[in-house]
């Protein structure tokens, strides 16, 4: 798997939005971006400096960055943005007898750190980090129209409990899926596509004027036990016969392991068969280990979703 820059910008982009950064600037080939504090605690590894901050009260200064996405465009795109004239040495005369003066980086808060961002950067793999982070939990509400901002009583919004379930088929092979699930905490209905019910919606993390959110009849421990239950049930009916293949193999590869120490497991001398049985006996257990078949769950990210 890999991405372009272009999708890789795309994704950046979609981050710092989401955290509330602000856009300096913008080109194809890069963004200039001052981190919102959200961010800026995710990225930049300054623990003992926002350690003081929430301590002493005293206002956060974030830093500023410019990623680069194509390296090669952006610096064709400085050299088109500077103009000749900006040049104080047009002929040369000071950098022939004394070289090239080194540019003076930039000090102070407000400068701007420079950093290309491609698949595999350690910047772009902290920014994935971030994002799993950040989106594990969720609480959106659903933007009102205006026709709902201008009206004389506010409408009660319906709160969804969405979980995005990952399930593992595994063995000697391995398969997964994703659920995304919603159950309505008023009314126990479960969506088996939470997606498809999200799909075209404004969502956002502030509760959207002349709305109103009513108490979830249904507990949030009962809501999620009935989205496992759910699931549980849904995977049940599937075929399973690659659960019996598995063992069929399995059966296969401990006979060829049994075989192999057959001879081993009568030397003689006690110390040294007593050793071969542990390691016949481990050899045995890695095999079950990797062929027994399995299913597995897990919860990626979940939320709360108020939906009008």
């Amino acid at each position: 798997m890999s991405m372009s820059p272009d999708e890789i910008l795309r994704y950046v982009m979609a981050y710092l939005r989401s955290t509330g950064c602000s856009i300096i600037e913008k080109s194809p080939a890069h963004v200039t971006v001052k981190l919102s504090p959200e961010a800026d605690k995710a990225l930049t590894n300054r623990p003992y400096y926002w350690s003081y901050v929430e301590r002493t009260g005293v206002p956060a200064e974030t830093m500023s960055y410019t990623f680069v996405f194509d390296p090669a465009a952006y610096e064709q795109l400085q050299q088109n943005s500077t103009p000749a004239a900006a040049n104080p040495d047009p002929n040369g005369l000071v950098a022939r007898y004394f070289g090239a003066a080194p540019a003076l980086p930039q000090l102070g808060p407000n400068r701007i750190l420079r950093e290309d961002v491609s698949f595999g950067s350690r910047r772009l793999q902290q920014i994935f980090a971030a994002a799993r982070e950040g989106g594990r939990y969720v609480n959106l509400f659903e933007q009102a129209g205006p026709e709902q901002l201008d009206a004389r009583r506010p409408v009660k919004y319906e709160t969804w409990l969405g979980v995005c379930f990952k399930v593992e088929f595994v063995c000697d092979l391995k398969r997964e899926e994703l659920h995304f699930l919603g159950i309505s905490m008023r009314t126990g209905q479960i969506q088996g596509d939470f997606g498809k019910l999200l799909a075209g919606k404004e969502l956002s993390p502030q509760l959207a004027g002349n709305m109103h959110i009513p108490t979830a009849k249904l507990p949030l421990a009962a809501a999620a036990a009935q989205l496992e239950a759910y699931l549980l049930e849904e995977i049940r009916e599937r075929d399973y016969q690659w659960s019996e293949l598995a063992r069929e193999r399995l059966t296969e590869e401990l006979a060829v392991i049994d075989l192999y120490y057959e001879d081993l497991l009568k030397e003689p001398d006690e110390a040294k068969r007593t050793a071969v049985q542990e390691q016949h006996s481990a050899r045995r257990q890695e095999m079950s280990w990797q062929y027994e078949p399995k299913v597995q769950i897990s919860a990626i990210n979940c939320g709360l979703f108020h939906l009008r």
